[in-house]
């Protein structure tokens, strides 16, 4: 059964940083690829990055020089470094998974977690 469970969310000040993690059971972790999309209250769910298998990574443009994604195979989990946050960031973030390849569409990634709320105040 495979668990992807997301932490590191949080409040904080406009301009301010947090790094979400989040971690993976119940499958072969170095041949997934792993994605961070968000929520807004009323929107719909978007990607913001994602890691594939070989390390490659991929950025919305929204978050493209402020956020960094990244992934450690032997704790099985994948991270997202965000910087310089903006209000317009507030979001429940959701961690997923997918085999070997990134992509940005949702609808191609196969497990999901439960996500972890961010909120930026001004």
């Amino acid at each position: 059964q495979v668990q992807l469970e997301e932490s590191g969310g949080g409040q904080v000040l406009a301009g301010g940083s947090l790094r979400l993690s989040c971690a993976a059971s119940g499958l072969s972790f170095s041949h997934y690829a792993m994605a961070w999309f968000r929520q807004a209250p009323g929107k719909e769910r978007e990607f913001v990055a994602s890691i594939n298998w070989s390390h490659d990574t991929y950025y919305a443009d929204s978050v493209k020089g402020r956020t960094t994604i990244s992934r450690d195979n032997d704790k099985n989990t994948v991270y997202l470094q965000m910087n310089t946050l903006k209000p317009e960031d507030t979001a429940v973030y959701y961690c997923a998974s997918r085999y070997l390849q990134a992509t940005n569409a949702l609808s191609a990634y196969d497990y999901w977690g439960q996500g972890t709320q961010v909120t930026v105040s001004s």
